[in-house]
C-alpha cells in the first residue's frame, strides 16, 4: 500500500505541466480511488434531487417539502465544518470513512419515518454526514499530489462530479418508476460502495505528501500528530477571509444560472426548452472543455486563475441583461462556463488546500465548502428578491458584485512567491498569531 500511494513529485518543466493521461498515470493509488469514489457518490446523489417530490408524494406540504431541502443544505454546510476539524484532528482516511458510513445508515431512515420533526432531524444530520468527507478528501489529494499538478488533478475532481451529477437525475428517475424506496436504497448503496474503497485504499497510519503533511488517521496512528487549533486561527487570517468573502459572493452569483435564470427564460417569452438548453449548454462546455482549459491554466498563476475565474462568471451572469434576446442567452452562458472552466478548479479546491497550514488544512478546506455552502443556500432567495423588484438589474448587479468578488480575490490570494515556497511547511499568513490558538473546535 505504501509503494502505491507514495507522491510522485515532479522534476523539472517538463514534468511541472504535465498533460492529463500523465497526471492520472503518476497518480498514487489512493488519489485515483478518491476521484472514483467521488464519481460513485455523485451517481448515486438522488435523494437531494428528488428530495421535494418525494415527500409531496408522502403527502407532506409544498411549504413543508422546500423547509426540508433547505434543512439538508443547512445540514450540508455545518457538516463541511464538523469535516474539516475532524480531518485535522483524526486524520483524512478516518474521517472519510465514518462520515460515509454514518450517511448511509441515516439515508434509508427516511422512509420508515412518519413524523415531519423526526424526518427533518435525519435529513439534517444525514446531509451533513453527506458532505463531511469533501474537507478530508481535498486535503488527502492535495496532500498526494505535487503542488504544480493541483490545478489539474482537482479538475479531473470536477470532471468526476460534473459527470455524476449530470446521469444521477437520468438514473434516479428510472429508480422512481420502480419504487421511491429504490432512491434512498440506492444513494445508500453508493455511499456504501465510496466507503468500501476508501477503506481499502486509502493509507493507513501517516503518508507524507509532497510538503511533508501528514495525511493519516492522527495520533492513532503513529504518525505526526496535528497542533490543538480552531477555527479561530482561520478567521486570524485576515487574507484569507479576503478569499472567503470571494467564495461567498462567487456563489451567490453562480447560483443565479438556476435560481433567476429561469424566470428570465420566462420574461423573454421563450419555453423552458430554452433554459433546459442553456443548462446543457454549460454542462456540455465543462464536461468536455475542463480539462483541456486545465493544461493552460496549470502554467498560470494560481491567483491569475481565480481572479479571472471569479471576473468572467460575474461579467457573463450580467450579460443575461443585454436586449438581443437568444443571443444574449447563448453568449452569456459562454462567458460564465468559461470563468467556471478556468477558475473554479483553483478557486473551490486548489488554493484552500495550499493555503491552509498543515495542521488546519482540514479547516481551511472546510471554511472555503461550508461558505460555498452557504452562498448557494441563500443566493436563490436574494436573486429571486432582487428579480422581483428591479428585473434585468439582477444582473446588472451580479456584474458589480462580481468586481467586488475579484478584489476580493486579488487581495485574498497571495501571490507566489520563492519565500512561499520556502515556507510551504509552516503557518502561511495565519502567522504564528495563530498558532497561539489552542482551543477545541
Amino acid at each position: 500500500m505504501a509503494q502505491d500511494n507514495a507522491t510522485k513529485p515532479s522534476s523539472g518543466a517538463g514534468k511541472q505541466h504535465a498533460g492529463v493521461r500523465q497526471v492520472w498515470r503518476e497518480s498514487p493509488a489512493a488519489v485515483k480511488s478518491l476521484l472514483a469514489g467521488t464519481m460513485i457518490n455523485r451517481l448515486g446523489g438522488f435523494v437531494q434531487v428528488f428530495m421535494v417530490l418525494y415527500l409531496t408524494q408522502r403527502g407532506f406540504s409544498d411549504a413543508q417539502a422546500g423547509a426540508a431541502l433547505g434543512v439538508y443544505g443547512a445540514g450540508a454546510v455545518v457538516g463541511t465544518l464538523v469535516g474539516g476539524w475532524m480531518s485535522d484532528r483524526l486524520g483524512p482516511r478516518l474521517t472519510i470513512v465514518s462520515t460515509l458510513v454514518g450517511s448511509a445508515v441515516l439515508l434509508p431512515c427516511v422512509l420508515y419515518l412518519d413524523d415531519y420533526a423526526a424526518i427533518l432531524a435525519v435529513i439534517a444530520i444525514s446531509g451533513a454526514a453527506s458532505l463531511a468527507y469533501q474537507p478530508a478528501s481535498t486535503s488527502m489529494i492535495s496532500n498526494l499530489t505535487p503542488p504544480e499538478r493541483h490545478m489539474m488533478i482537482f479538475a479531473m475532481g470536477r470532471l468526476a462530479i460534473n459527470l455524476g451529477s449530470t446521469i444521477a437525475p437520468l438514473l434516479g428517475a428510472a429508480l422512481v418508476k420502480i419504487s421511491w424506496d429504490f432512491l434512498f436504497w440506492g444513494e445508500a448503496l453508493a455511499v456504501v460502495v465510496f466507503s468500501a474503497v476508501a477503506a481499502t485504499t486509502l493509507p493507513r497510519g501517516t503518508a507524507a505528501g509532497p510538503t511533508g503533511d501528514s495525511t493519516g488517521d492522527g495520533a492513532g496512528g503513529g504518525g505526526k500528530k496535528a497542533p490543538k487549533a480552531s477555527y479561530l486561527a482561520v478567521l486570524a487570517d485576515r487574507r484569507y477571509l479576503l478569499f472567503l468573502l470571494a467564495m461567498f459572493v462567487s456563489s451567490i452569483i453562480y447560483i443565479q444560472h438556476i435560481a433567476a435564470l429561469p424566470l428570465t427564460v420566462k420574461h423573454l417569452g421563450l419555453g423552458i426548452e430554452v433554459y433546459a438548453a442553456m443548462i446543457a449548454l454549460n454542462g456540455l462546455l465543462v464536461i468536455t472543455c475542463e480539462l483541456l482549459v486545465a493544461k493552460v491554466v496549470q502554467r498560470w498563476a494560481m491567483r491569475t486563475a481565480v481572479i479571472l475565474g471569479v471576473l468572467l462568471t460575474g461579467i457573463g451572469m450580467s450579460m443575461y441583461a443585454l436586449p438581443w434576446g437568444v443571443a444574449a442567452l447563448v453568449i452569456a452562458t459562454l462567458v460564465w462556463s468559461l470563468g467556471e472552466i478556468i477558475g473554479y478548479p483553483s478557486l473551490f479546491f486548489a488554493y484552500p488546500a495550499q493555503a491552509g497550514p498543515p495542521g488546519l488544512r482540514g479547516r481551511y478546506l472546510g471554511a472555503s465548502n461550508a461558505l460555498y455552502g452557504l452562498g448557494s443556500a441563500i443566493g436563490p432567495f436574494i436573486g429571486v428578491m432582487i428579480w422581483n423588484r428591479f428585473e434585468e438589474g439582477l444582473w446588472i448587479a451580479c456584474g458589480v458584485v462580481g468586481l467586488i468578488a475579484g478584489a476580493a480575490a486579488w487581495g485574498g490570494v497571495r501571490p507566489a512567491t520563492a519565500a512561499d515556497e520556502a515556507g510551504k511547511d509552516g503557518l502561511g499568513d495565519a502567522g504564528a498569531a495563530d498558532a497561539e490558538v489552542r482551543a477545541g473546535p
